[in-house]
């Protein structure tokens, strides 16, 4: 299973989406590795919590992916008001400036 399936089935089954897309930045960053993600999650249990609070619980869901295969994470959270507020759109992620990127 591929880095980027393996955090789509672990959110997914820790979280009832509305809507979850994994995807796979590495080729923007790194070279020959899938270490590069943004998740984007929106959620009806996100509804009350702060924005700190919904990235420690992507965080704490892939706690062993972040320790020993993922550099970055892009997390993007919303409930599906606050999404549709955003008309479907996310932030684009900021480039690397380390890693592999500098060998």
């Amino acid at each position: 299973m591929s880095m980027q399936q393996q955090i789509q089935e672990k959110i997914s089954n820790a979280i009832a989406c509305k809507h979850l897309n994994v995807i796979n930045e590495s080729h923007m960053h790194s070279k020959g590795t899938d270490s590069h993600f943004k998740v984007i999650v929106v959620s009806e249990e996100f509804l009350g919590k702060r924005l700190l609070q919904r990235h420690r619980q992507i965080n704490e869901i892939l706690k062993e992916e972040l320790a020993n295969h993922i550099h970055a994470l892009a997390i993007h959270t919303y409930t599906p008001d606050e999404y549709a507020e955003h008309d479907s759109e996310v932030p684009a992620s900021p480039n690397c400036l380390g890693g592999s990127k500098l060998d």
